[in-house]
């Protein structure tokens, strides 16, 4: 019993072998990425399979619209994380307590926000981006659900941020994994059983993610020894609510920019056909697992950095951050050469349609060796965070997807264009995307060398 207690204790970052408690920490916290990207993948195969192609391409093109609009949830808990991590580091109860109950308010007024607004303005924008009418109705009964559902996603994603902030990667783990056993049970039920269609899938998932949101504030109150979750902390204090928002606001504007590009070029999908757009949705399930690794080592690094610079160890911060993102990168290497290798079988689970299979796993070819530059990039972008500097990270996300990836993406489109192609080559939209990684990699990099987001600590 004392065993399983130490295994979802909080872990300290200030002492021991950096690299050591960097995988340590960053392994559950991967497991749980696996997990919750197969709320993603278990819906387009389920609705690839029973529905078809079609419906699998509605559940992706409603993908962009969804991330742009919960922007608010991501900005609130980077900047939760971040200052949660600098407390407990700092061994600052009062403090600590304050961050994380102005963190559940802030998210309670996020998520109303969100509900009422996303809701009115999803039809629109599928408009706007010229969203196939054959596909259309279908991603709007599915955004319809998932943002008037969005507590769960809320409350999950900040609480969830909370504990990693704590040094606590398992209990958010142990919590996703009971939501996403749920989530495929319930997808099977609603679209396989009850014939629900892309509406099923949207409500297994909003159900799935507030049963992990609930688990995570029921662990969050049984942590009374590190921090106190009382009434009076609830209550929006300017200082904390403003640090929260200051150190948040960069990387939900990154988010923003990011999805608002992603609509952008969301529309240059739409002009190839359905058939380009249920490929896309296939590279991109697959694409969350290989990103997988570079996202966790990124978190993992924010949190190590935070708790660090909160104890005043600089150096050791710097130790963290070499061995952290030689591993990132090794890590990537070896999930990218499993994923071309068996690229057409992961295609295949699906679809059964063979060029749809043929031409995913042409696309994905494209993107390989970009990963590793998103460990990279993943990587010192964590650590910047973690000491409180969030504004670097969120400058060079905005010039390689606004200057960079977006206008290489129509400028090859437009270059490529003929008789046979009227909307030019469609690996215009992959092609970009890579050029866009390796100049963000150099970029963070370089950035990084130069050592200015050191003095950027709460």
């Amino acid at each position: 019993m004392e065993l399983l207690k130490n295994f979802f204790k909080p872990v300290d970052m200030t002492e021991g072998a950096p690299w050591k408690k960097i995988v340590l920490f960053t392994l559950p916290m991967l497991v749980g990425n696996i997990a919750q990207q197969l709320y993603n993948t278990v819906d387009s195969v389920v609705v690839g399979n029973y529905v078809g192609d079609n419906a699998l391409a509605a559940v992706g093109s409603a993908g962009p619209i969804l991330n742009l609009l919960i922007v608010l949830f991501v900005g609130i808990s980077v900047g939760a994380g971040i200052m949660v991590s600098q407390y407990f580091g700092a061994r600052n109860r009062e403090e600590l307590s304050k961050t994380i109950g102005n963190c559940i308010t802030l998210t309670g007024i996020a998520t109303l926000f969100v509900m009422v607004a996303a809701s009115l303005v999803a039809r629109p924008l599928l408009e706007i981006l010229n969203t196939p009418e054959s596909i259309i109705d279908w991603c709007h009964s599915y955004l319809l659900i998932m943002f008037i559902g969005c507590v769960g996603l809320a409350f999950y994603n900040i609480l969830s941020g909370v504990l990693r902030g704590l040094g606590d990667s398992m209990s958010a783990l142990l919590y996703l994994l009971v939501s996403t056993i749920l989530n495929i049970i319930l997808d099977v039920v609603f679209v396989a059983v009850l014939g629900m269609g892309v509406s099923g899938v949207a409500l297994a998932t909003v159900i799935a993610q507030a049963v992990s949101a609930l688990l995570c504030l029921i662990r969050l109150m049984r942590m009374q020894s590190i921090f106190d979750l009382k009434p009076q902390y609830l209550r929006l204090e300017k200082k904390n609510s403003m640090n929260i928002i200051r150190l948040g606001l960069p990387s939900g504007i990154t988010q923003a920019i990011f999805s608002m590009a992603m609509i952008v070029v969301q529309s240059l999908t739409n002009s190839f056909g359905e058939m380009f757009i249920a490929a896309n949705v296939i590279v991109m399930r697959v694409d969350g697992f290989a990103m997988m690794p570079n996202f966790s080592f990124g978190t993992a690094l924010t949190t190590y950095a935070g708790q660090n610079v909160g104890a005043r160890n600089m150096e050791r911060v710097g130790s963290g951050a070499k061995q952290g993102t030689l591993i990132a990168a090794g890590t990537s290497a070896v999930l990218t050469s499993v994923i071309l290798l068996f690229g057409k079988a992961l295609m295949g689970i699906f679809t059964k349609t063979p060029e749809l299979v043929e031409l995913s796993r042409d696309l994905m070819g494209i993107l390989a060796v970009g990963y590793i530059a998103m460990a990279v990039t993943q990587s010192l972008s964590g650590i910047m965070r973690g000491a409180g500097d969030t504004m670097t990270p969120m400058w060079i996300s905005i010039a390689t997807t606004i200057l960079i990836r977006v206008p290489i993406a129509y400028g090859i489109a437009y270059a490529t264009r003929s008789a046979e192609l009227p909307n030019g080559r469609q690996e215009c939209i992959y092609i970009s995307l890579l050029i866009s990684w390796m100049f963000g990699a150099l970029i963070t990099f370089i950035f990084y060398k130069r050592g200015k987001w050191k003095e950027k600590a709460v």
